[in-house]
């Protein structure tokens, strides 16, 4: 694909001018299309790349010792990835994972040369931190939901925003747990008060909703 064809998705990266390094990273870039749960990065690795994503998504989540799991953010098409960003600009590991949660196309720049035209290019650093900022109030209001929020209002939340009124939620109790940043002990007992109540209809692997105004007051608690 040529440069000027996957440019088009970046409106502030088309914009750069001026800068032979940034051109440079552009002609060295690689187009790659990720099959579905490719891992894009482990906890403990170096930024070896910087990765941009055409379409598709990228899941990034953090484990912790005891094996719970938490998904901080997905990046999507036309975004970049801030932890990436953070380990790149501080030359340190990554705290967390990266898998592709479906087929997912990325253009991908070597970090030296990334980082070069970071260096000499204020558009580019525009682009980089304006993604950086949004993105970190985006897990500020996570952190307030997981330390302050009540789980069964935020389990409520989350299925009137994901659930289709036709077909239901396709997860399972552990996917919805890594959702939340929750043990699936916790919400499969949440689903089953839900159902005994006549919120939800539960199946193997699918959610259905039976009563979304009972389902809004108890996330309105």
């Amino acid at each position: 694909m040529p440069a000027n064809t996957w440019l088009n998705q970046f409106p502030l990266l088309k914009q750069i001018t001026g800068c032979t390094q940034w051109q440079q990273a552009v002609e060295q870039c690689q187009i790659l299309q990720l099959p579905a749960d490719t891992a894009v990065f482990h906890q403990g690795d170096l930024c070896q790349q910087f990765v941009l994503v055409l379409d598709g998504a990228i899941r990034v989540q953090k484990l912790s010792a005891s094996g719970r799991e938490i998904v901080l953010y997905r990046v999507e098409s036309g975004q970049s990835c801030i932890l990436t960003t953070a380990c790149m600009l501080g030359q340190q590991a990554y705290q967390a994972e990266a898998y592709t949660e479906a087929a997912t196309r990325v253009v991908v720049f070597p970090v030296a040369l990334f980082r070069a035209a970071l260096d000499d290019s204020q558009q580019l650093r525009d682009f980089v931190f304006a993604g950086y900022v949004q993105r970190l109030a985006e897990l500020m209001l996570l952190i307030d939901q997981i330390a302050f929020g009540r789980m069964d209002s935020r389990l409520a939340c989350y299925l009137l925003l994901k659930a289709p009124s036709v077909g239901g939620l396709r997860l399972t109790h552990q996917q919805l747990a890594r959702e939340l940043g929750s043990a699936r002990e916790v919400i499969s007992r949440l689903l089953k008060e839900f159902e005994r109540q006549d919120l939800v209809s539960l199946q193997r692997g699918l959610i259905q909703v039976c009563d979304t105004p009972g389902l809004q007051k108890v996330a309105d608690m």
